[in-house]
């Protein structure tokens, strides 16, 4: 018998980026307080994933280092896979979309 891990997030929800995470690409890069929309969701043994499409906010704000490295790397800046741990209920008072 499977047991199913519930989900905290479901398609469609406003995430934000919890603090000390990285991006899965380039781990110089913050991804901290940066704001997106799942549009995927995997769940596995080893956890649940996320597919997300940043903000525009986070969008505009986001390094174009980050952007340039992206495109060399042939990867969507405008989106990312991140663990369930790594995200949480954007808070009210911060800034949506705030790319560190």
């Amino acid at each position: 018998m499977t047991t199913r891990h519930a989900v905290q997030f479901r398609i469609g929800d406003l995430v934000q980026v919890r603090e000390g995470v990285v991006s899965p690409d380039f781990s110089d890069i913050s991804f901290a307080g940066w704001t997106g929309i799942v549009r995927e969701i995997s769940t596995k043994r080893s956890g649940t994933q996320y597919l997300l499409e940043w903000t525009e906010e986070t969008l505009r704000q986001m390094p174009q280092e980050y952007r340039n490295r992206c495109e060399q790397h042939q990867l969507l800046y405008s989106m990312a896979c991140l663990s369930e741990e790594d995200l949480t209920v954007p808070k009210p008072a911060a800034s949506q979309g705030r790319a560190a």
